[in-house]
């Protein structure tokens, strides 16, 4: 018979094979290829195709039905070219240690080396000219229309691109560039062996990155401190791998952005979407001078915890006893499509296709790829959503994040030419940190009862630490270390370490107890994605800030807002982030949006303290 506290373990922790989930839980991607073999046709259609980019070399200048048809054709090869690539990543996400799709993926990132070779002689040929001769193109064409801010862009940048041999030469190293970062998730989802634990009631526990997420929120300190301390020394075991891995990754931003005559690898990043490094900047000033407040909201963490020392692995502690928040996926979908019913009819009922048609990878599996993403690019499918639905109320949030990103896919590929369906990242997190604002009002808005009432303003304190400053204190390392590589350090994983360290402590407060930061945490850094994503993560925070002014009016039924927001999700890349935004109602290049978030964080920390004071008074 079964020991019960090993059955309980298994069940809790444990994570089932795929073949033992229901299939209405999993995504059905054979709405982009029916099957492997009708894959490896469209692989060869589109390789048999690449060749025929080569008869346009020349003729761009001179005709502009010649680069009408060029740019068309490049179009199309690149939307089916996409779409292969999702069907392969996507089907690797499933078991990461399937190599078969590994391998097909492989194969294609060959492939697009190849076309991006071929296609290298575009760029230099078309700004041979005066921008005058395009924009008579496009006045002869109307096809060109759709192409005409990405020609404008062009020129912008004209000074940053190469002579045909020598985008050649760029293109062909994306062979190699991209290989720390398909290293570092390929060993950390792979092949990374996880500790096994043995927790204070004698469950014997394999922690990995999904039980991991779910010990942390135990109330339980004995254990969250034990899931700590093995979790982070068993990535400590490989500082000096990961930071190699990062540090190539570093050197590739580095790399392309001095050959493109860039004065830094953040101004290579930010220029050509049009942001400005000042806003960058002044986010991680911002967020400094707001410290205060968020030390405010460690305190209130500390005083309900009832914790002498506020350690590090207390904070995603549950604050509340006996309230525990929890929710089926069932409930999961009811709660979601009531909070996101101010959107109208059209949104939520898309919404409700993407659960029923399986759209959505909702739990986890052995070897399923960890954390949450949505995937817009098949342009002529529709997205998809990865998850690993742990039935809390955090997979709730992230059901509704993740949910908003693909819905502001779904409008943008709907609305939009494919030329013009594809938003910034600036933009990108806006709709999805949008839906929880949404999903807080709405849960706010129906609990009476103070210890719930407390659970959930809490937990919408800790999307504040989470996503404003917990991603601005990632964005300030992400630049940190750029600037040093810069200059000329190498990176270590023990250099790292210190950096990142000496970051968590300013923010946390360690110096002034605080927050306690232990040493070993100081590796945390090797367990961000983020950081391979070329200064992608401080958007999290300025789309909250975004976010946070937008869903305000939706709430406050300002007139037009609603008509506002869904305008500005089904605009896809149609002009630049920062004018898609003050169409929207909301101008990122001042203070405004950020004080009003911190307005809303105080706001509920009042809120929180006042309950907490009426409690303590009843007493």
């Amino acid at each position: 018979m079964l020991n019960l506290a090993l059955l309980i373990a298994i069940t809790v922790f444990g994570q089932k094979e795929r073949n033992a989930i229901d299939e209405k839980y999993k995504w059905d991607l054979t709405h982009l290829y029916s099957s492997d073999k009708a894959w490896e046709t469209a692989k060869d259609r589109v390789v048999s195709e690449m060749p025929k980019i080569d008869r346009f070399k020349g003729k761009l200048t001179k005709s502009s039905a010649d680069l009408l048809a060029c740019l068309e054709f490049s179009t199309k090869l690149n939307k089916e070219a996409s779409r292969l690539f999702i069907y392969t990543s996507m089907n690797s996400d499933q078991d990461t240690r399937n190599m078969k799709f590994m391998s097909m993926q492989q194969s294609l990132e060959q492939l697009f080396t190849d076309y991006s070779t071929k296609t290298a002689f575009i760029e230099p040929e078309l700004i041979t000219v005066d921008w005058k001769v395009i924009e008579g193109f496009i006045k002869e064409q109307k096809g060109l229309e759709v192409y005409k801010k990405d020609l404008y862009d062009l020129f912008k940048k004209k000074e940053h691109t190469l002579s045909e041999p020598e985008e050649r030469i760029l293109a062909r190293s994306s062979m190699v560039t991209g290989v720390a970062n398909d290293i570092y998730g390929t060993f950390k989802d792979a092949e990374m062996p996880s500790p096994e634990v043995t927790l204070s009631n004698h469950q014997k526990v394999k922690l990995t990155a999904s039980a991991f997420s779910k010990i942390r929120t135990s109330g339980n300190r004995a254990d969250r401190q034990i899931a700590y301390e093995a979790y982070w020394k068993n990535f400590a075991t490989y500082k000096a791998t990961y930071g190699q891995m990062l540090y190539g990754n570093v050197k590739e931003h580095i790399y392309r952005a001095q050959s493109r005559k860039y004065g830094s690898a953040i101004e290579a990043s930010l220029s050509p979407r049009d942001i400005p490094v000042a806003v960058y900047e002044s986010l991680v000033d911002n967020v400094n001078k707001n410290l205060p407040a968020f030390h405010r909201y460690l305190a209130i963490k500390k005083r309900m915890l009832g914790v002498d020392t506020l350690k590090y692995s207390d904070l995603y502690a549950p604050v509340v006893k006996n309230v525990e928040l929890t929710y089926n996926y069932d409930e999961a979908q009811k709660i979601v499509l009531e909070a996101l019913a101010p959107l109208g009819n059209e949104y939520v009922n898309t919404v409700k296709k993407a659960i029923g048609e399986r759209w959505i990878d909702v739990y986890p599996n052995t070897g399923k790829r960890s954390g949450a993403y949505s995937n817009g690019g098949a342009f002529d499918v529709h997205p998809y959503i990865l998850m690993n639905f742990n039935d809390s109320y955090s997979d709730v949030s992230t059901m509704a994040h993740e949910l908003g990103h693909t819905m502001h896919s779904f409008f943008s590929n709907k609305t939009q030419p494919y030329p013009k369906s594809h938003y910034t990242t600036f933009v990108a997190e806006v709709a999805s940190t949008f839906n929880e604002v949404l999903l807080f009002n709405h849960m706010i808005k129906n609990v009476k009862d103070d210890n719930i009432r407390l659970s959930l303003l809490m937990n919408w304190l800790d999307g504040f630490k989470g996503t404003l400053f917990r991603q601005t204190q990632f964005a300030e390392f992400e630049k940190k270390i750029h600037e040093e590589v810069e200059k000329g350090k190498p990176l270590t994983g023990d250099y790292l370490s210190e950096l990142y360290g000496d970051i968590l402590k300013k923010y946390y407060g360690h110096e002034q107890k605080i927050c306690l930061i232990d040493d070993g945490v100081k590796i945390e850094w090797a367990n961000i994605p983020h950081f391979y994503m070329n200064f992608y993560v401080y958007q999290y925070s300025t789309s909250f800030t975004a976010s946070m002014s937008l869903a305000e009016k939706v709430m406050n039924k300002e007139p037009g807002a609603v008509e506002k927001y869904l305008k500005f999700l089904s605009s896809g890349g149609s002009d630049y982030p920062i004018n898609l935004l003050k169409n929207a109602g909301v101008d990122m290049t001042t203070s405004v949006p950020f004080d009003k978030t911190i307005q809303a964080m105080n706001k509920v920390m009042d809120e929180i303290e006042t309950i907490l004071n009426k409690k303590e008074k009843n007493k």
